[in-house]
């Protein structure tokens, strides 16, 4: 008799393909998984964390760009499913279980550890499978990790031969441009050899919200919101910029206004 219980959604998050491959190959054969795709980068993975909803990621420590727990920072608690880190690094090991992962894999792992971490973690999943369990673990990564940072409020960015101080108050947008990001100013803009990622993690997030893979927006300078079709939408900044607002960013963009 088929078994009734629903199964997990995996998504595997890991910047190598031979160590994707590996985790896909100890999954496949795993009548408990369904498995949701594949990420490469942390950018990639925050995406598919919010489009697909998996139940459980297997989320690589070490990512250029942007790493598993700025992942797990971007995404935000409420929507953050269960994790299993997986790491080259001891020192990762430790700090995975102080922001309350489901478990950690050490490599190079053999299959009985990936077994003894999958049974572990499924276990804990249908034990308490209503919307926002997991996301209360990660609640206290947050909190532990991020309540007490500070975010600063100016920035010195290097224009022509000089160091340019800018306020953070008074960018209006970023964006991101392959290695480099654009910091729209009211009537000046800068470009930053940074990635998107990065800079997020510099900002407040009560004050700039990722609205697309390639775009921050300072909400203070919204105008308003134009609905397009598919659940897409374009930010009109109130210097006339039209900022695009992806489906898979648009429910965490409303809820930011949501007291």
């Amino acid at each position: 008799m088929p078994d009734p219980t629903p199964r997990i959604r995996v998504l595997i998050v890991d910047d190598e393909p031979p160590a994707r491959r590996r985790i896909r190959y100890l999954l496949k054969s795993d009548p408990r998984i369904d498995i949701a795709g594949e990420a490469g980068n942390g950018p990639d993975a925050v995406e598919a964390i919010l489009d697909r909803k998996p139940d459980l990621v297997f989320l690589d420590v070490q990512m250029p760009e942007m790493d598993g727990f700025e992942v797990i920072r971007a995404v935000g608690p409420e929507r953050m499913p269960a994790v299993i880190f997986v790491t080259a690094y001891n020192q990762y090991a430790v700090r995975a279980f102080e922001v309350h992962a489901q478990d950690y894999l050490l490599k190079p792992y053999d299959e009985d550890r990936f077994r003894e971490a999958l049974n572990h973690a499924v276990q804990r999943i249908r034990a308490a499978r209503s919307p926002g369990q997991s996301g209360r673990n990660i609640e206290i990564l947050l909190r532990d990790f991020g309540k007490a940072a500070a975010f600063p409020e100016r920035f010195l960015v290097k224009s022509g031969e000089k160091l340019v101080l800018v306020k953070a108050a008074d960018i209006r947008r970023i964006e991101a441009a392959d290695k480099y990001v654009i910091l729209h100013g009211e009537s000046v803009r800068h470009i930053v050899r940074d990635g998107l990622a990065s800079m997020e993690m510099k900002l407040d997030p009560r004050k700039f919200l990722r609205v697309h893979r390639s775009h921050l927006v300072n909400i203070d300078a919204i105008r308003e919101v134009q609905p397009l079709f598919h659940g897409e939408a374009v930010l009109i900044l109130k210097n006339g910029d039209r900022v695009p607002l992806s489906r898979t960013h648009r429910e965490k963009f409303e809820a930011a206004f949501i007291r």
